[in-house]
């Protein structure tokens, strides 16, 4: 796990007490976080309204959509997603703005301080402290990002009274020694197994807005059961919202619930169809709940168009890692599983030059697959500080590189882009090496 590196020695003190914590092994369960948040005075019940977010592909890009609108219509909006890219400061946002290193270190010490002999998670204590920071500065909204699942992930602390809307994203297989571990009383059927998981967000009165269109039966009813459990209103794709392509420079939303309400808006700066579905979730988690006034259909589409995601389709800009192929588009993409990859596919047209580093806990194919023979050439570069794939496990054409700049220089000069994938980690370096720093 990349536990962050820091040029100030007082974060860097934290972080590194952060990677002395164990990663727990089979414990699944809200008791530590629990009691953690206990010790801390309870502060996800100090917070503003709550947006919070699960699924396997797309959360991230719902959370920068959701903020986005958010703060176009004149809101401060606290933000909490992972994993960072560059700096560990980027799992928490403070009003808009990334927490700064000062005050970062000083809340880092005082969440390890309280939970030392709970031997909590690394997680556990990024949310510990992210909700702390939000009790404690004045916003008018948190968008929260689940880190992996839902039904047992730190940021399910959160209690009804705190969230205004929940959202599932596109669903797939990943994580499967945590999401599939074997428990009574829990689907068996894979996919229906994952959504029961990441529907573990909903509560009690709480809108929960799903992607229907892009789930497998077994999933939707899944997810419909835990709604009906707990109680959750739910607003389904097709029946009460839809997202549809309509020409180069819009997309096609229908409002269902309100009287048909349907409108045009830009298509997002993210790239990708997949990202009109992503915004579309969003506006409807806005429109479902109301704990917070939503934006206004005009302010809304200036939130869509002007909202950013590093490394989810990033169009790299010019720097020193770029001018190796500098006569030639580079194209990032965190994305690592089989869904990831098709949106991928569908994103880029045409051959590309492929540069791939994925962790050796993913499927090697998840990417290679999806863009079937249009990949000219293919480079295999390790993950910084992370197992990852040898070129052999991606077949006969694979060329092992030792590092991201040795790959670009030998990407042949005829005009083709090139894409970076298959980690997040390996995103976050190409970011680093490019001067490209998430802000």
């Amino acid at each position: 796990m990349d536990f962050g590196r820091s040029d100030d020695p007082r974060v860097q003190a934290q972080l590194d007490r952060l990677g002395a914590l164990s990663v727990p092994q089979g414990r699944l369960g809200l008791e530590t976080i629990t009691a953690l948040m206990e010790r801390l005075g309870n502060p996800h019940r100090k917070l503003p309204p709550v947006f919070h977010v699960a699924g396997t592909n797309g959360k991230g890009s719902v959370c920068a959509f959701l903020r986005a609108m958010l703060e176009a219509d004149g809101k401060r909006v606290h933000v909490t997603t992972s994993p960072h890219l560059v700096r560990y400061n980027e799992r928490i946002r403070l009003a808009g703005k990334l927490i700064e290193d000062g005050a970062l270190a000083e809340l880092l010490e005082e969440v390890l301080d309280a939970g030392e002999d709970l031997a909590p998670s690394f997680f556990e204590v990024t949310i510990a402290a992210a909700f702390l920071a939000f009790s404690r500065t004045p916003a008018d909204a948190c968008v929260v990002e689940v880190g992996l699942g839902g039904r047992f992930d730190a940021t399910n602390v959160l209690e009804p009274e705190a969230v205004a809307a929940c959202g599932v994203t596109a669903l797939g297989i990943d994580h499967e020694r945590f999401l599939l571990a074997p428990e009574e009383g829990v689907p068996k059927e894979p996919m229906a197994r994952i959504a029961f998981e990441k529907a573990g967000i909903a509560k009690k009165g709480v809108p929960l807005v799903t992607m229907d269109q892009a789930y497998p039966e077994e999933a939707c009813s899944a997810i419909s059961q835990v709604a009906q459990a707990v109680g959750s209103p739910r607003f389904e794709f097709f029946r009460h919202w839809q997202s549809d392509p309509a020409g180069e420079t819009e997309f096609y939303y229908l409002d269902c619930m309100n009287y048909r309400l349907d409108h045009w808006f830009p298509r997002p700066s993210i790239d990708g169809d997949h990202q009109l579905f992503n915004a579309g979730l969003a506006v409807t988690m806005l429109r479902a709940q109301n704990r917070v006034p939503a934006p206004s259909l005009e302010t809304m589409a200036r939130g869509i168009k002007s909202a950013q995601w590093p490394a989810r389709m990033q169009l790299m800009s010019d720097g020193p890692l770029t001018c190796f192929v500098s006569e030639q588009k580079v194209w990032l993409d965190g994305g690592h599983n089989p869904g990831a990859g098709a949106a991928i596919a569908e994103a880029l047209e045409g051959p590309l030059h492929l540069v791939l580093g994925m962790l050796d806990n993913k499927n090697p194919s998840a990417l290679l697959d999806p863009l079937g023979g249009r990949v000219r050439t293919l480079q295999v570069v390790p993950v910084p500080v992370h197992d990852s794939h040898p070129a052999d496990a991606f077949g006969e054409d694979a060329v092992a590189r030792e590092n991201l700049e040795e790959a670009l220089l030998n990407v042949p000069s005829d005009g083709l882009p090139v894409l970076i994938a298959g980690s997040l980690y390996l995103a976050g370096e190409a970011l680093r090496l490019n001067d490209e720093m998430p802000d």
